[in-house]
């Protein structure tokens, strides 16, 4: 069992470490105003069914990836109720980015589910 959960873990942190950039440009891109590290977490968290949740000081270094591909752009305004905050928004790049990634992503999707869909019968967990 705990060889089963070993693999189950580094298959889920695989799988996470190739969408996180994909969600979370989707989640900057989805919002009407900037939004900071902690905003994009909760959101994710809101609209991900707590699959994608996960540390959000992980989220930070994927943003600045995205940054510094130009994907999104960044200012650190002041607050009221603490340190500076980066708020991040994405650049039409990134709109084209993100177009490019959903469409791979749902064809890397569809093609999964239709070799598992093929090869287990329904409601087969392993």
């Amino acid at each position: 069992m705990a060889e089963s959960d070993n693999h189950l873990r580094k298959f889920q942190k695989e799988l996470s470490a190739g969408t996180v950039s994909l969600v979370l440009l989707a989640v900057v891109a989805g919002a009407r105003e900037p939004m900071y590290g902690y905003q994009i977490a909760k959101r994710l968290e809101q609209v991900g069914e707590g699959v994608l949740a996960g540390k959000q000081s992980a989220l930070y270094p994927v943003l600045r990836n995205l940054e510094g591909a130009a994907l999104l752009d960044s200012f650190v305004e002041p607050s009221t109720s603490g340190p500076p905050r980066r708020y991040y928004r994405i650049t039409p790049i990134g709109r084209i980015a993100l177009g490019e990634w959903a469409a791979a992503w749902r064809a890397t999707r569809d093609s999964v589910d239709s070799v598992l869909n093929d090869l287990l019968p329904q409601g087969t967990s392993a």
